[in-house]
């Protein structure tokens, strides 16, 4: 397995924890809580023999986990953010005032089907390397966006040009409209001069053929 032993702790008061082998992770990880330097939030690992102790403080929420070093950084760091995540939206605001594993009984149930999946499931490396490149792709758009930002002259003529092609595209149809029209008009005054060209014709045939020398009379 990758993850071996996971925990989540105030401070240094653990809440829930859970070890999937006999080791003695636990005595180490507490070790470690003392230790974790600052108040603030943070990432860090810490490397024991073969394995790394992955530390994930958020919001004075501490959540850790021991891995094999071949796991490497990415599936452990997404199991912690994943715990953190959980175990936030099932207790709320009594993390803030829960005695010392006032947690394990019912938490340490979701920490061991948590390790499980992230260690043996192949999915759980699949999402996470698209949920990193999303987030990547997520960085490039935001820098994109403010280095325009930045550029106040830049952005105003952004603004501008859109103006002027707002301008440009009401003018196209209006002078389409317009086209359209006379169009409309040239094709009614064709019409009409069509239709007295073939009454001007019809009326010297009726002529010739009431006046001719070949008919005695018309009737």
């Amino acid at each position: 397995m990758a993850i071996l032993y996971a925990l989540v702790a105030r401070g240094t008061v653990v809440l829930s924890e859970f070890t999937a082998t006999s080791t003695n992770a636990s005595t180490i990880a507490k070790q470690i809580l003392e230790k974790v330097p600052g108040n603030d939030d943070s990432n860090v690992s810490y490397s024991q023999d073969r394995y790394v102790f992955h530390v994930k403080r958020t919001d004075g929420l501490t959540v850790l986990c021991m891995a094999e070093e071949t796991a490497g950084r990415r599936i452990p760091f997404a199991f912690l953010e994943d715990i953190h995540q959980r175990f936030v939206r099932t207790y709320g605001r009594a993390v803030h005032t829960a005695q010392a594993y006032a947690m394990n009984e019912e938490f340490s149930r979701v920490l061991s089907q948590q390790i499980e999946y992230y260690s043996n499931d192949p999915n759980a490396d699949r999402i996470n390397r698209i949920k990193g490149e999303m987030n990547q792709v997520r960085g490039v758009m935001i820098e994109n966006i403010d280095k325009v930002l930045d550029r106040g002259e830049r952005l105003e003529l952004l603004v501008d040009k859109t103006a002027n092609m707002q301008g440009n595209t009401f003018r196209f149809r209006k002078q389409a409209r317009r086209f359209r029209s006379n169009v409309w008009w040239r094709n009614c005054k064709l019409t009409v001069l069509l239709i007295l060209l073939l009454l001007v014709i019809i009326y010297i045939a009726v002529a010739f053929l009431c006046h001719g020398p070949t008919l005695p009379s018309c009737i």
